[in-house]
């Protein structure tokens, strides 16, 4: 079971994390970027799925730059995003830094996010110390195109996902050829029990694939 811990970033900001461990070695760490809804329900099972695969995992609640604690029902996504508008992508990083810092005493670090958290797993790649990332969703990606990943990433687009047009994926495509893409069938969020669009099928084919990657990049 997992549990809250207190992590400092490089500009001396205190923050929460969710943090879970797994059963035995770890074979590396994971660090679960959220979606504008906080360091909800769905990322701390997330968080937990990686712990129960082998690695120690960590999400970072970014919100907390703003307001502790933060949850937000997923009906609301105005009051998301009004969070999201009160950061910049430099605090992010420095939160995601902290946890992949926290994280690194188990080996070679990945991250995973999801929404708002695939557009920083993206920009993580270019701009973070870790080994590998995974973007489920990656709303916004298309638009930090300036920023090249360093290391591996793996994408999960839906193919009926109506706030990420297939013109973005086709952009992303083209500006980093080198990355591993994947299509659903299912919309966004569809690996977010909590969500209508939840598409279980999918949801397991991606955390399968997820796994497999950081298996190949982290161990």
């Amino acid at each position: 079971m997992g549990h809250k811990i207190r992590l400092t970033a490089a500009d001396g900001h205190v923050f929460s994390a969710y943090a879970a461990q797994p059963a035995g070695k770890p074979r590396g760490g994971i660090v679960v970027i959220q979606e504008i809804f906080g360091v909800t329900r769905h990322i701390r099972d997330v968080t937990e799925q990686y712990a129960a695969a082998g690695y120690l995992a960590v999400a970072p609640a970014l919100f907390d730059r703003v307001e502790p604690d933060v949850d937000v029902p997923y009906g609301d996504a105005q009051k998301g995003f009004g969070y999201v508008k009160a950061l910049n992508n430099d605090m992010a990083m420095l939160d995601i830094q902290a946890a992949a810092d926290h994280v690194k005493s188990a080996g070679k670090v990945g991250v995973v996010g999801y929404c708002w958290g695939g557009q920083l797993a993206f920009l993580a790649a270019a701009r973070v110390s870790i080994d590998a990332a995974v973007a489920y969703y990656g709303g916004g990606i298309h638009l930090q195109l300036a920023h090249i990943p360093r290391v591996p990433v793996m994408f999960h687009f839906g193919e009926e996902d109506t706030h990420i047009p297939q013109s973005a994926v086709d952009e992303i495509r083209k500006a980093y050829p080198r990355g591993i893409y994947h299509l659903y069938p299912a919309g966004h969020g569809f690996n977010c029990t909590d969500r209508a669009s939840f598409d279980a099928q999918s949801a397991k084919l991606a955390l399968d694939r997820s796994v497999e990657f950081f298996r190949q990049n982290i161990g």
